[in-house]
């Protein structure tokens, strides 16, 4: 047998120490912090933490993606460090970049004090003190891979950068490393959960997608929706809470703009609360749309199909 069959064989394949133990204690855990996650989220989750791989979740807006790395830092006590991407995000604003006013500000005091006239020895010993850790100014992905703590790193929308852009994040994601020519390359001490975000506006290169575990998250199902209604919202009836999952679910089926996310979603249910509201009626329902739905387009549409009949 060869080295590398070796090096393949079960104990090649044991477990790393975990902090999240298993799927059934991850998803216990995402549960004790008010995120509900089906056997699947959870299995994904542990699986990344275990194999050290990030996890792409994608998925329509609003379907708890972000909220499910917020909650998982929570439910493990770790710091969250979030890059949120957008066109035009750059490696000053992703990766690094230098404090050059305070370089410039050395520089002027080195010719204040009589070095003006640098000779090649003196300017070599300056250079090497503007481009040192005190000039270093770190940005979310380098602060990740440098915490000496474990980390969450949350590259949230991912495909809002455009596709060169895509490159900063394969060195980091690949071998959670970081390449600093002036200081050479940063190895991370430990390795940070990551979890990257998209909502599909565009495919995302195959070079990114190999290096991540995939998780899709959609809209949740009635049954679902209406348990995550009755955590967010302590109080609420089983009626209630049942009524606004299914007018939720009636909505999504509607050709908007912006389908009612789940955040929305628990908002609605907040406000019937607070309106003291024990079932929907039509009227009530139209009368709260815009708790729900946020161009008038889509109220108009919304409001025409509920004079039809109420969902259910």
């Amino acid at each position: 047998m060869t080295d590398q069959q070796q090096a393949a064989g079960p104990g090649a394949r044991a477990s790393r120490p975990s902090r999240l133990g298993s799927p059934e204690l991850t998803a216990q855990g995402l549960r004790k912090v008010g995120y509900l996650p089906n056997e699947r989220i959870a299995s994904v989750v542990y699986l990344g933490e275990q194999l050290a791989k990030p996890v792409l979740i994608e998925g329509p807006a609003g379907t708890g993606k972000t909220e499910l790395a917020k909650s998982v830092a929570q439910m493990c006590g770790m710091r969250l460090i979030r890059l949120q991407c957008y066109e035009g995000l750059d490696e000053a604003k992703a990766l690094y970049e230098w404090n050059y006013k305070k370089q410039l500000l050395r520089i002027q005091a080195g010719q204040a004090d009589g070095q003006s006239g640098l000779t090649e020895a003196a300017w070599s010993d300056l250079e090497s003190d503007i481009f040192s850790e005190e000039f270093l100014l770190s940005r979310p992905l380098l602060t990740a891979i440098r915490a000496p703590e474990p980390v969450v790193l949350l590259i949230d929308e991912v495909d809002r950068l455009e596709v060169e852009t895509e490159a900063l994040l394969l060195e980091v994601l690949s071998d959670y490393q970081v390449s600093i020519p002036e200081l050479g390359t940063i190895t991370a001490t430990q390795i940070p959960l990551v979890f990257l975000t998209s909502n599909n506006s565009r495919e995302l290169s195959e070079a990114l997608k190999r290096r991540c575990l995939y998780l899709y998250i959609d809209y949740p199902s009635v049954e679902r929706e209406k348990e995550i209604v009755a955590s967010r919202v302590p109080g609420i009836g089983e009626r209630l809470a049942e009524q606004v999952s299914g007018l939720v679910r009636s909505l999504r089926q509607i050709d908007l703009k912006k389908r009612p996310s789940v955040s929305e979603t628990i908002d609605l249910a907040n406000t019937l609360f607070l309106l003291g509201a024990e079932e929907i009626t039509p009227q009530l329902a139209a009368d709260t749309l815009h708790v729900l739905l946020k161009y008038q387009s889509d109220i108009e549409k919304a409001a025409a199909e509920l004079t039809v009949g109420q969902p259910t």
